[in-house]
């Protein structure tokens, strides 16, 4: 009976992280969004004032001046760009990656870790799969062009603003030769 009792206090106790689940690396992730390629070159994309001013004015808050990106190559040519991240959702972090095409253009969004107990419905192909094709000049908003998921509505919401943001630091970085 002692035992039991002391089961269930720890199991009470146990950290809501208990429902983390890490899906896939970002390496894995990059490979997936472009089986095609046949390296993947380590970039960084340094955002300015100036930049960091523009994406503010957009109404975007870029949380560092740093992005690390993955180049996907064949031979010479870009095949596009792999940006991971991390966004809250309701109390914990979602790590995610975005893949761009060369014209920076979303190809695929792939959920990497999800910690939160509820809302991982954002895993779904037929969510993620709304990003497909959205540029700089997209909304990329909830409720806009992205639909939301009943009972997931704070990881949709962070997530899509995390994607608009890593699509507008692209663009950014294209724009002024900063990725190639």
């Amino acid at each position: 009976m002692r035992f039991e009792a002391l089961t269930l206090t720890a199991a009470a106790l146990a950290p809501t992280a208990a429902f983390a689940v890490d899906y896939m690396t970002a390496e894995q992730a990059a490979r997936l969004m472009f089986p095609d390629a046949e390296r993947f070159d380590s970039a960084e994309v340094l955002l300015d004032a100036a930049a960091l001013k523009a994406l503010d004015a957009r109404g975007l808050r870029a949380r560092s001046a740093r992005w690390p990106v993955r180049v996907a190559r064949r031979g010479d040519a870009v095949l596009g760009y792999v940006v991971s991240d991390a966004v809250l959702g309701k109390f914990e972090l979602i790590d995610y990656a975005v893949g761009l095409g060369a014209d920076g253009a979303v190809r695929q969004v792939e959920i990497l870790s999800y910690r939160e107990s509820h809302g991982q419905e954002i895993r779904s192909a037929a969510w993620r799969r709304q990003f497909a094709g959205k540029d700089a000049a997209a909304p990329l908003r909830v409720g806009e062009d992205i639909a939301n998921l009943s009972g997931a509505t704070l990881s949709c919401e962070h997530v899509t603003d995390g994607v608009r943001r890593i699509v507008a630091v692209v663009a950014l970085a294209r724009r002024n030769g900063g990725l190639s």
